[in-house]
């Protein structure tokens, strides 16, 4: 038997799923312009992972390292690593933006400096 309760329910159901597609394809459609994902951390340049690469160590836990040109975007993939982004040189700055251990992202600001921690 169909009621209106039914047919409410199913359009909603339908109205769900159509969203859920177009948001999914659209974020594959943005992750479509970033390098391919690999293990380890990178910084870049430019936004969407353009740009100027520096590939990070993310062995070197803690030490402080200064960029010789501004990361816009960073790339993570790793277990136990995570990156903490600096605007200034020297891991200074009012703000620090942290990223996880699985991170691909154009960063909030300028980053100058950062350092490895533990995710």
């Amino acid at each position: 038997m169909f009621s209106s309760r039914t047919g409410l329910r199913a359009a909603a159901a339908s109205a769900a799923f159509a969203t859920a597609a177009i948001c999914l394809g659209a974020q594959t459609a943005l992750a479509a312009d970033w390098p391919a994902l690999r293990e380890g951390g990178y910084l870049y340049s430019g936004a969407s992972g353009t740009g100027t690469t520096t590939e990070v160590d993310l062995g070197d836990l803690g030490t402080c390292r200064t960029l010789p040109t501004s990361a816009l975007s960073v790339q993570v993939a790793s277990g136990a690593a995570a990156l903490e982004l600096y605007p200034g040189a020297g891991c200074t700055g009012a703000a620090t933006w942290r990223s996880g251990s699985l991170a691909q992202t154009d960063l909030p600001w300028a980053a100058w400096s950062y350092r490895v921690v533990r995710a």
